[in-house]
C-alpha cells in the first residue's frame, strides 16, 4: 500500500522544514514548495498528491489564488489551509472554494494530525464508492459500538442534533467526548460550517480568554496585531469547549454573556462583536460538586446544561472492547503495518479483564503498538493491572502479564504448529515450509512440547495440556 504524499506550501523555510519533519515522522512522503505558482504549474504538469498543507499569505499568487486555479481548471486535490491571520472572512473565502478544512497558526501537532487523517480518511471513502452506485457514503464522523447504552446515547445525539441547542458532555478522561461532539455537529444544520475546539485546560485564564474573544492590536505585551477569537472562527458553526470545568470564574461570566446576548468585545476593544455559534461542552468533572463548592458559576452551569450526555467508560462497556480493537485496526493497519497477523483471541480474554483507565483512547494506542511493535507481549507490556486468574500459572504460581502475554503466544504457536501438521499429514518438512521457519527449530518445538504424530505411537494432542 503507497503511503499518502503531501505537498506542503509556504514561503517561509522555517515552516517548510518543521512540517516536514514532522510529517515524516508521521510515515507521510512529503514535498515542499515555496509558491502558489510552482503549485499551479505542477498540478498543470499532472502530479497529483494525497493532500495539499497550503499558506494562505504568500507574495504573487495567494494560497486563495491557488484554490481559485484548482477550481478553474476542475483539479481537485484536498486541502487543508494554514493561516496566520485567521480572518473570518478569509477562512469563509477558502472553504468556498473548496478546502477541506483550516488551521490557524500557531498550531497543536495534534491537531493537524487529526485534521490530516479525517482528510484523507472522508477522501479515500469517496474515492471507494463505485461511480455507479447510488448508495450513500460510510459516515466518516460515526462511530462503532456493541453497548445497547452507547447505541441508546448516539440515537438520542442523532435527536439532539438537529435541535440547535447547547449541550454538555461529560466523562473520565479518553471515553470520546470529542468524538460524540463531531457526531453531534456532522448531523446538524450547520455540518457545512466550521467545527472548533478548544481546550480549556490548555492555557492560563489570560490566554485562554485571548484565545475564545480574541484581542486588538496592543492589548497587551506582544500584541502586535489584532487577531479573532475561535467565537468568531464558530460563526454559523460550533464550538467544541473541551474540559469547561478548568475554566476561570471570571471568564465563564464572559462567556455566559456570549451565550445570553451572542456578542463579546475582544480584549482591548470597545466594540461589540456579534456571533452565531453553537456550543457544546465537555467535562471529566462533576459540575453539580463544583457550583456546589463555587468554582464553577451556577447561572453558566444551568445555561449549558439543556441537553446532558454522560458516557459510560469502557470498563462498563466491555462488548465494546472487540468491536473497537477492530475498527483501530482497520483505521491504522495501512499506515502502520498493512501485513499484520490478527491479535491471538488469548489477548482479547486480557482485554476483557482490564480496566483500562485511559478508557478509548488508551485502547486506541494500544492498537498503534500492536501494529508497530513486531512482538505482541511488548505492545501488551503496559497492561500490569489486568487480572489473569483464569490464565494458567508457572510453577512458582506468577501471574505477571509478560508471563500471561508468553504463555498465551506459545499457546497460540502450538495451535497453528498442529493444525498445519495436520494438513501436511505430519509431514514436518512440509510443514515446515508452510510455516516459514527451519525444520531443525521445528523439531526442537515439537521434542519440547513432547508433540508426537499418529505414527510415532503418541498422541497428537499435546496442546490441550500445555
Amino acid at each position: 500500500m503507497l503511503r499518502p504524499t503531501v505537498l506542503v506550501v509556504d514561503d517561509e523555510e522555517s515552516t517548510r522544514k518543521y512540517l516536514a519533519r514532522f510529517l515524516t515522522s508521521k510515515g507521510y512522503g512529503v514535498d515542499c514548495l515555496d509558491s502558489g505558482d510552482k503549485v499551479i504549474s505542477r498540478l498543470k504538469a499532472g502530479s497529483r498528491p494525497s493532500l495539499l498543507l497550503l499558506d494562505i499569505l504568500m507574495p504573487a499568487i495567494s494560497g486563495l489564488d491557488v484554490l481559485g486555479e484548482m477550481a478553474k481548471v476542475g483539479q481537485f486535490v484536498p486541502t487543508i489551509v494554514l493561516s496566520a491571520v485567521g480572518r473570518v472572512p478569509t477562512v469563509v473565502q477558502a472553504m468556498r472554494l473548496g478546502a477541506a478544512d483550516y488551521l490557524i497558526k500557531p498550531f497543536e501537532e495534534s491537531d493537524l494530525e487529526q485534521a490530516i487523517e479525517k482528510v484523507l480518511r472522508i477522501c479515500s471513502l469517496e474515492s471507494s464508492q463505485p461511480a455507479s452506485e447510488s448508495a450513500p457514503l460510510a459516515d466518516p464522523f460515526d462511530f462503532p459500538s456493541a453497548s445497547p447504552k452507547i447505541l441508546r446515547l448516539k440515537e438520542l445525539a442523532g435527536i439532539v442534533a438537529t435541535k440547535d441547542v447547547p449541550v454538555m458532555i461529560l466523562g473520565e478522561s479518553g471515553v470520546g467526548k470529542e468524538v460524540l461532539a463531531r457526531f453531534i455537529h456532522a448531523r446538524s444544520s450547520r455540518r457545512d460550517q466550521p467545527f472548533v475546539k478548544v481546550n480549556c485546560a490548555a492555557l492560563p485564564g489570560e490566554l485562554l480568554e485571548s484565545e475564545l474573544f480574541g484581542h486588538e492590536r496592543g492589548a497587551f505585551t506582544g500584541a502586535l496585531r489584532e487577531k479573532p477569537g475561535q467565537f468568531e472562527l464558530a460563526h454559523k458553526g460550533t464550538i467544541f469547549l473541551d474540559e469547561i470545568g478548568e475554566m476561570s470564574c471570571p471568564l465563564q461570566a464572559k462567556l455566559l454573556q456570549v451565550l445570553q446576548d451572542g456578542e463579546f468585545i475582544r480584549l482591548g476593544g470597545t466594540r461589540p462583536v456579534r456571533v452565531d455559534a453553537r456550543v457544546l461542552a465537555s467535562t471529566n468533572k462533576r459540575l453539580e460538586a463544583a457550583v456546589r463548592e463555587g468554582e464553577f458559576r451556577e447561572d453558566l452551569f444551568y445555561r449549558l446544561n439543556v441537553i446532558k450526555f454522560d458516557i459510560p467508560p469502557l470498563r462498563e462497556r466491555r462488548e465494546d472492547i472487540p468491536v473497537l480493537f477492530n475498527h483501530f485496526v482497520d483505521k491504522y493497519q495501512g499506515q502502520y503495518n498493512p501485513n499484520a497477523l490478527p491479535l491471538p483471541p488469548a489477548y482479547l480474554q486480557v482485554f476483557q479483564r482490564y480496566p483500562w483507565p485511559g478508557n478509548v483512547r488508551e485502547l486506541e494506542n494500544l492498537v498503534k503498538r500492536f501494529l508497530i511493535l513486531p512482538d505482541p507481549e511488548l505492545a501488551l507490556a503496559g497492561l500490569d493491572e489486568a487480572d489473569t486468574t483464569s490464565f494458567p500459572v508457572n510453577q512458582e504460581g506468577a501471574r505477571s502479564l509478560r508471563e500471561v502475554a508468553a504463555l498465551a503466544a506459545e499457546r497460540a504457536e502450538k495451535e497453528l504448529i498442529l493444525r498445519t501438521l495436520k494438513e501436511t499429514n505430519w509431514n514436518r518438512r512440509q510443514a515446515a515450509r508452510k510455516l516459514n521457519v527451519c525444520y531443525k527449530a521445528l523439531l526442537n518445538k515439537l521434542h519440547r512440547w513432547q508433540m508426537r504424530g499418529p505414527s510415532d505411537g503418541g498422541a497428537n494432542s499435546a496442546v490441550a495440556g500445555s
